[in-house]
């Protein structure tokens, strides 16, 4: 599974398998793949793009997000934490993603995600730190931010992997020209992970 999963840049990924699913492109070019999904997580520039999205869409794409996107993009589904959706092979579960610490953050009304597709489980933490809800998830894979802008450090992010225990741990927002964390931050959170997971990088640009 893990080698069906491609990091777009910054906080971007596809899954490319059936169904095909997007997860907060930005900055990307067109494909010729249209995602049966695309998934927003919240409203910040950076993460919801409506032009990456008509680059992706397709004639039936399914657009699943929070509120905030979808009085935005009208042809958007509303998804709330803990609400699932089915779809094919894939069940696609919303949760909760905010920084438990800055009462604001819980106002973009943040999601996360966790995607089951062909035996794997997939999640999404969203822009978020750590929270109650997810001790209880058992991921195959973890995705996870590492910029620190209330979402996880480095050592934060470390320590979610200790408690999540996934196999393979692919961080986001980084790499983004003067935004978010480096290519340098992924390498040294790599390092810190050690042997407690796997943790996938593209090779630098």
């Amino acid at each position: 599974m893990i080698e069906n999963i491609r990091f777009l840049g910054h906080g971007g990924f596809v899954i490319q398998d059936t169904p095909i699913i997007y997860i907060n492109p930005w900055r990307v070019t067109a494909s010729a793949f249209h995602g049966d999904f695309i998934l927003i997580t919240h409203d910040h520039y950076d993460h919801y793009s409506s032009a990456d999205i008509a680059k992706l869409k397709g004639a039936h794409t399914q657009i699943l997000t929070n509120r905030k996107v979808a009085q935005d993009l009208p042809q958007a589904t509303i998804i709330r934490p803990f609400q699932y959706f089915q779809a094919n092979r894939a069940t696609i579960r919303a949760m909760p993603a905010y920084n438990p610490d800055a009462p604001s953050t819980r106002e973009d009304e943040g999601l996360g995600f966790v995607i089951s597709l062909n035996f794997y489980d997939i999640y999404y933490t969203g822009d978020s730190k750590l929270l109650p809800e997810m001790r209880s998830l058992q991921p195959d894979i973890l995705m996870l931010p590492i910029d620190d802008d209330n979402t996880f450090s480095l050592y934060e992010a470390v320590e979610a992997v200790d408690i999540i225990r996934p196999r393979w741990v692919l961080p986001f927002n980084w790499g983004a020209d003067g935004i978010g964390a480096t290519y340098r931050d992924a390498l040294r959170f790599k390092d810190l992970v050690g042997a407690r997971a796997e943790v996938v990088l593209p090779v630098e640009k």
